[in-house]
């Protein structure tokens, strides 16, 4: 798990916005949609390892994988948080 004393100085490396735990909701949402084979990175590669840890930018749009532990700050390595909209998902 990402220290709180880490967590408190990490921020996004692109906007330099501070970053929270990802919550068992979203990580939920997010290890679904990685098993369905519906995400990619930022860099364009398919995500296939499901998630215990990860970081979400302050405005929620982005969130960066902890793997091991350690939290994977690379631009190229965040997942953008509107792929997650469930195919059946519609707004109304």
């Amino acid at each position: 798990m990402v220290s709180k004393d880490l967590l408190s100085i990490l921020v996004c490396p692109d906007s330099h916005q501070p970053l929270q735990l990802a919550d068992e909701a979203l990580l939920d949402k997010v290890n679904r949609a990685i098993r369905a084979g519906r995400l990619t990175n930022r860099g364009g590669q398919a995500v296939s390892d499901v998630l215990e840890e990860g970081l979400v930018r302050q405005d929620a749009q982005w969130l960066y994988p902890v793997v091991d532990g350690i939290p994977v700050m690379l631009v190229d390595e965040a997942i953008f948080i509107g792929q997650l909209a469930e195919p059946n998902d519609n707004p109304s």
